[in-house]
């Protein structure tokens, strides 16, 4: 699909919702087909069940999860047992992004299989239109570009520098270099102060959606227009490369959200991450 000098109209329905949570499952998968193909030990891969993505990428890796369950098909008890024995075989834990589109029905069907919430996203999402950038904020002192091959190691220092509250998280992040440049349908940015580099985001494409993610500033350089910067440029490659719509998921009520709604993003709906609890022991006799 082809964006337009004019906007759609976009409603928060299913059919969006498809689209959106179709286009982070495409990412997802990408980012493992990555892993596997450079990190070949790692064990990486995904498998399509019931319409749904299951996702691994090790048992610790917030990428290791599905997307989609219950938005193309009703899983059937063997599609669940199915992907729940990807992730178990593995010694991953289970986690199913789903989205409300999904339907009640799916609820129920999770609280049956012990599954409980764990997580809140705020899916978000903008139309893609010709003069995009009109209304956004910029800033005449910092310049965003796509990285080059060779600059996948100073890519992943800048985001663990930029994540570095998270520590959590630092061995995840720095093992990024090679993918940062490896992930197809994906293109990583660096935001440059005065030539110093200081935020980094990933923009992924699939179906006509532009997906924004991992996008961070270090901490020495934050509020001075990174983040907006970033976000205008992703925008306006997207737009370039064909896509009609953004999206971008953060925290509810976060200051990614309220930064993503003053540049024009809405909530197409709050999606809940499930996660199988462990079964509980029998109760002694």
């Amino acid at each position: 699909m082809t964006a337009s000098s004019e906007a759609r109209h976009y409603f928060s329905d299913v059919e969006l919702s498809r689209r959106l949570e179709r286009a982070e499952a495409h990412a997802n998968a990408m980012f493992v087909e990555a892993r596997a193909r450079t990190s070949p030990l790692s064990g990486a891969g995904w498998i399509e069940v019931a319409g749904a993505y299951a996702l691994f990428d090790g048992v610790a890796s917030p990428v290791t999860q599905a997307f989609g369950l219950g938005l193309f098909e009703t899983p059937t008890p063997e599609a669940f047992e199915e992907i729940e024995r990807f992730f178990l075989l593995r010694g991953a834990p289970v986690f199913h992004e789903v989205s409300p589109l999904a339907g009640l029905s799916l609820v129920a069907l999770l609280n049956e299989r012990g599954y409980r919430p764990v997580e809140l996203t705020s899916v978000m999402y903008r139309p893609l239109v010709a003069g995009l950038d009109a209304g956004l904020r910029k800033s005449e002192r910092i310049r965003v570009r796509a990285i080059d091959k060779h600059e996948g190691e100073l890519w992943a220092q800048t985001t663990a520098r930029g994540w570095s509250e998270f520590p959590e998280l630092n061995e995840f992040l720095r093992e990024l270099a090679p993918i940062s440049t490896e992930r197809r349908d994906s293109v990583s940015f660096l935001a440059e102060l005065d030539s110093e580099p200081i935020a980094t985001g990933v923009l992924c494409l699939g179906g006509g959606v532009a997906l924004l993610g991992g996008a961070c500033t270090v901490p020495e350089a934050r509020k001075q227009g990174a983040q907006n910067a970033l976000l205008t440029r992703r925008l306006q490659y997207a737009l370039g490369e064909g896509c009609d719509v953004a999206m971008v998921c953060t925290l509810p009520g976060s200051a990614s959200q309220r930064n993503a709604e003053r540049n024009g993003f809405r909530i197409a709906y709050t999606r809940i991450k499930w996660g199988l609890m462990p079964a509980l022991p029998p109760a002694p006799t």
